[in-house]
Parts: C-alpha cells; sequence; structure tokens
C-alpha cells in the first residue's frame, strides 16, 4: 500500500512539473474552464436557491383560493358567497380576502395593496415593503399620498416597514386598513376579491375544491400546489434563458475537448515517446495524464464553484439578478439561504469535469500503445 502511495505521489509531482513547462497554456485553460463552472454554478446555484425560497413563502399559505370569473377575467365576489363555503364539508376556515394593484406613477410600478387579516393597522395607516420605501424615500412618520378610485387624494401615515426577509413578496407591498381599502378602491361592503380556504386534512384539497366548484360554477379555485408549480416555471423557464445564452459557452468548452480528443501535439507526443523509452509502460503514462487532467479539471471546479457561492450567496448574484428576479422597478432585496446540495454538485461535476478527463486520456491512450521510436518520428 504505501508502495502504490509513494508511486502517485511520484506521478503528481511529474505531473505538477509537467503543467508548469506548459504554464501560459495551462493557466489560460484554466482561467476558461474556471469560468465556465462559474458561470453555470451561478445560475444553477441562484435558481434553485429561489424556488426554494418561494416553497419556504408558500408553506403557510392557504391549501385553496377562491376566485369568482367573470367573463374569463377575475372579479370582485359577492359576500353571500363566502356564507357558502364555511358549510363545505373539509373546510376548517374560510376568509373573505381584499386586495389589489395601484399604478404609482412616481416610481412607474405597481403597487399591491392589501388589507391585513390579523392586527391590521388603524384607519389612516399603513405598512410597506422594504423596496417601496426605498424607491419612493419614505421612512417610519412619513405620509405616503396616493390618489384614490376618483382622483381624491388618499394620505396614509406609515407606522412600519415590513421585514427585509420576506422581501420577494413583500417588496411592493402596501398593508392597509379594510375601511380604507374600500374607499379607497371604491368596493362595497358586501364584497372580496377572493376567499382563502384551510382544508384540515392535506389529502382532501382536490375532493374539496371539487365541492366548491359543484356549489359555485362560476368560480375558478386556486391550489397551493399549483401556486407553487407556477412560481417554479416562472424561475425555470427564467434560469432557461440565462442557460440558452451560456450554451455558447459550453459549446465552445465542447469544442476543446474535441480538439484536444483528435490527438496530441508534436512535442506532446515525443515526450511521451522519451518516456515510454525510458521504461515507462502504458499504464504509468495513461496514469501520469490522467494526474495533469484531474488537476486541471478538479482544481478549476473547485475554484469556479466557490466562487459562484460566494457570487450567489454573499454578493447577490449581481450578474444574474435581473433575469432571475424578474424585470422590476422594485426590486427585491433579500438574502438567500446558502444549502449544499450533493446531487447537484455531483452534476455539474460530470458535466464540467468527466468530458474534459476522458478527452485527455483518449489522445493518451492511442500514443502510448505505440512503439517509442515511432512515436518519436512522428
Amino acid at each position: 500500500m504505501n508502495a502504490w502511495i509513494e508511486r502517485q505521489r511520484g506521478l503528481i509531482d511529474f505531473s505538477v512539473a509537467n503543467l508548469g513547462r506548459r504554464r501560459g497554456r495551462n493557466l489560460g485553460l484554466f482561467l476558461a474552464y474556471t469560468l465556465l463552472v462559474f458561470l453555470l454554478a451561478s445560475v444553477v446555484l441562484y435558481g434553485d436557491a429561489l424556488r426554494r425560497e418561494a416553497r419556504l413563502l408558500l408553506a403557510d399559505a392557504p391549501e385553496l383560493v377562491v376566485q369568482r370569473l367573470t367573463a374569463g377575467r377575475h372579479d370582485l365576489l359577492p359576500a353571500a358567497w363566502l356564507q357558502q363555503l364555511q358549510g363545505v364539508r373539509g373546510v376548517r376556515a374560510a376568509e373573505g380576502r381584499l386586495w389589489g394593484y395601484y399604478y404609482d406613477a412616481a416610481v412607474s410600478a405597481n403597487i399591491t395593496m392589501q388589507v391585513q387579516s390579523e392586527d391590521p393597522p388603524a384607519p389612516g395607516q399603513a405598512l410597506i415593503g422594504a423596496a417601496l420605501a426605498r424607491a419612493r424615500g419614505l421612512n417610519v412618520g412619513d405620509v405616503l399620498s396616493l390618489r384614490a378610485f376618483d382622483g381624491t387624494p388618499y394620505a396614509f401615515t406609515l407606522t412600519g416597514v415590513l421585514e427585509a426577509e420576506s422581501e420577494l413578496v413583500s417588496a411592493d407591498l402596501m398593508l392597509v386598513n379594510a375601511a380604507d381599502f374600500r374607499a379607497f378602491f371604491g368596493i362595497e361592503t358586501d364584497r372580496f376579491t377572493d376567499i382563502a380556504l384551510r382544508v384540515g386534512n392535506q389529502n382532501e384539497v382536490r375532493k374539496v375544491a371539487e365541492k366548491v366548484l359543484a356549489r359555485l360554477p362560476g368560480a375558478r379555485v386556486i391550489a397551493r400546489d399549483e401556486m407553487r408549480r407556477t412560481y417554479e416555471a416562472a424561475f425555470n423557464w427564467r434560469q432557461g434563458v440565462l442557460l440558452t445564452f451560456l450554451s455558447t459557452l459550453m459549446a465552445a468548452f465542447a469544442l476543446l475537448a474535441w480538439d484536444k480528443a483528435s490527438g496530441l501535439s508534436a512535442e506532446e507526443r515525443r515526450e511521451i515517446g522519451i518516456l515510454k523509452a525510458l521504461g515507462w509502460d502504458t499504464g504509468d503514462v495513461l496514469r501520469m495524464k490522467l494526474w495533469e487532467g484531474a488537476l486541471v479539471s478538479i482544481g478549476a471546479f473547485l475554484a469556479g464553484y466557490v466562487l459562484a457561492w460566494l457570487h450567489v450567496f454573499y454578493a447577490d448574484a449581481p450578474l444574474f439578478t435581473a433575469v432571475l428576479k424578474g424585470w422590476s422597478v422594485l426590486y427585491p432585496q433579500f438574502a438567500l439561504a446558502p444549502r449544499v446540495d450533493v446531487a447537484q454538485i455531483a452534476t455539474l461535476f460530470f458535466l464540467t469535469v468527466l468530458p474534459f478527463v476522458v478527452a485527455t486520456i483518449v489522445p493518451v491512450w492511442r500514443a502510448s500503445t505505440l512503439d517509442p521510436d515511432a512515436v518519436m518520428r512522428e
């Protein structure tokens, strides 16, 4: 065992020295390889972290949301629906919700105005998201003046800014009192935006949805799982856009691997011939070249992955934020929770390292099986 370890150590020392003799070429290869891994890993890590964040935020969402459709569009629903749904078997709680959008010309963006069901602000007061507060330059105690549905000014005194931990969904959010919401949008007291249903047994969510549709044929029922899939589909689509853009780099890397597999340079063939003449067998040559490829590829992979980790979780991925978070004026700022996913690392490793190592070994095996004199005369 000790002899085998010493043999591998000698091969590694020779491989490192061999890489140093072609310092410029190998350094350029290492930097290009690191850049490829960095970009691919950054997109994968950021997209996965956003999907995980969305799943955590939707964990407390209601199991079912009931909306009214009029001519195929979302419409306000009557309070009588709430009474009908409270009697559906399997429904633990039913709550009428009020929310809507207001276009704020000052920031050229939509504000999501919503009524907080528990401990709402007092009349004339409001809580706003951190991104909205930054865009408007507002602090606690300031007055936010907006125009109501009839054009009259409506003033809200800010009593707080929502926590940054929830900024993924609260960036453009404004929480107000129910009376202020109805007065601002001109909504009658017997109307709601939608109804949130809490289902006691998770296995009965689909059955409860069928009962709701049977009672209210003009309704649309949205399950929490459907909302989660919608978020993931949006992030998957944005991630796919970036991966498509990065496919040019992947194609360049594939050409590089193909070029290495197509043959060795005259200097490399002469080196293999000299080693064979000195008594190295084919296995020793293959192991030496395998160590060369492994040192370059694994070193570049580790460097690229660590840089991607720092880029995503500590620098907020400035290269990809605009694409993956979405094009918006009110950008959310929140810290993504880092997580090590072994399957994700293994996938990236096999996509980037394995092809390069194989491309390194194939031409070396061809040259090492030939007669040393023939190899050096080529």
